[in-house]
């Protein structure tokens, strides 16, 4: 008897999983097969409900926003649409500028799994502490400082010093002396640790590439390894990814790197370098609520609270470096959506209550340059799109994600 009962409350669960999450489907690497895809339009109709030709129509918009690219669809498990433009190819290895950011994030919370015991506050420990910062930046240069917490440095909320707009309580302001927040150099430790506070902690939402850098530095000092280093042991190897790296090489910097013109430490402002299908892997896994087959890589309601608006942010609809729409900002996008957003034109997109990720790849000609992450180039370009010249298009990240679900029937 007791044994029908079990059976009756796993075949429970099993149903209720499916609801909520749909089928339990993981795609293998790759180089073992990769993405399941659909093919035909009628196919990807009934199993999907999407209209292949508002996707084209979609892309044709995306050609648009930037010189280089492409967009990739996956819906139920599906990869249902994958077209290129320029020099966007699945085998290719651009920089992604701050979509790394979101990367960064989610090596916080597998720190903060896997040692549990160095965040006894959990989100609300401080940052700027012996603990995880280094010996040299004490005593700190503002006492303000000792009072970030990491769910502050994460959300942007921390008060660190970046670009306008600032936004305090949802309201739109402009201050005076802001960071020059250009690329490589923000994301330094010399640059990141050395930057002023324009308001207290907790008080005033900024933008700051410098804030994503702290969280590396944190994640390097805890796990005894550059960040990079951990990434592929904890998550981008078992998820499958293929070749990946970071735009390391920056010998135009006058500090931060090696004779070699390479950083010292993997950056946590961005500049990762993923192939296509892979930004979908990890788009999925943020889906999934950080679980991949059996493996829970990232605790659930860390990758929950990357997806909405967080207590450490009253200000602005920021979570854990992915912007959020559960104030629904964005018409026509349901209130569960959260993407991060990158220069050049790429953006992630997660939209859970649509089972559906989406990754805009984007990318300038200096991006796609090989001589910044030195990894091998797999394919050929034709120069099809070496005079483009960008036109006025408004908010291509959040006009691309409109377009997309639009192609959702009714």
């Amino acid at each position: 008897m007791m044994a029908v009962v079990i059976k009756r409350i796993l075949t429970l669960a099993l149903v209720m999983g499916a609801a909520c999450f749909g089928e339990d489907y993981f795609p293998a690497p790759d180089s073992k097969g990769g993405w399941r895809t659909l093919k035909d339009a009628g196919k990807i109709r009934k199993t999907t409900g999407i209209d292949v030709a508002k996707l084209d129509e979609a892309f044709a918009y995306v050609e648009q926003t930037s010189q280089h690219g492409g967009l990739l669809v996956v819906r139920h498990g599906h990869l249902v649409y994958e077209k290129y433009f320029g020099r966007g190819n699945r085998e290719a290895l651009p920089e992604l500028a701050s979509c790394g950011k979101a990367f960064t994030s989610v090596a916080v919370g597998m720190t903060m799994q896997d040692k549990p015991a160095l965040f006894p506050s959990g989100l609300d420990e401080k940052v700027f502490t012996p603990k995880f910062m280094p010996a040299e930046i004490f005593p700190l240069d503002d006492p303000r400082k000792a009072e970030i917490s990491l769910g502050q440095v994460l959300a942007m909320s921390a008060g660190i010093r970046g670009t306008n707009p600032v936004y305090v309580k949802g309201v739109k302001q402009t201050w005076e002396n802001p960071t020059i927040d250009n690329g490589p150099w923000s994301t330094t430790d010399e640059f990141a640790l050395k930057q002023s506070l324009w308001c207290a902690p907790g008080e005033c939402y900024s933008y700051a590439t410098s804030s994503s850098h702290i969280p590396a530095i944190l994640v390097r000092r805890t796990m005894g390894m550059e960040m990079e280093e951990y990434m592929r042991k904890r998550l981008t190897g078992p998820l499958g990814f293929g070749t990946w790296g970071y735009a390391m090489y920056r010998p135009k910097l006058k500090s931060g790197i090696d004779a070699d013109g390479r950083m010292f430490h993997t950056p946590g402002g961005g500049s990762i370098a993923v192939r296509s299908t892979d930004v979908l892997r990890f788009a999925y896994l943020m889906l999934r609520e950080g679980r991949w087959g059996k493996e829970q890589i990232l605790p659930a309601e860390f990758a929950r609270m990357c997806g909405r608006s967080v207590k450490y942010n009253p200000h602005f609809t920021h979570s854990f470096n992915f912007n959020v729409n559960d104030d629904g900002h964005l018409d026509g996008v349901p209130r569960d959506a959260f993407w991060k957003g990158g220069s050049g034109g790429y953006a992630i997109y997660v939209v859970p209550s649509l089972d559906m990720v989406i990754y805009k790849m984007g990318g300038t000609e200096g991006q796609y340059d090989a001589a910044l992450t030195r990894l091998p180039v797999k394919y050929s370009y034709d120069g099809s799109r070496k005079d483009w010249k960008p036109t006025p298009v408004g908010d291509s990240t959040g006009k691309t994600l409109q377009m997309v679900i639009a192609a959702i029937g009714k």
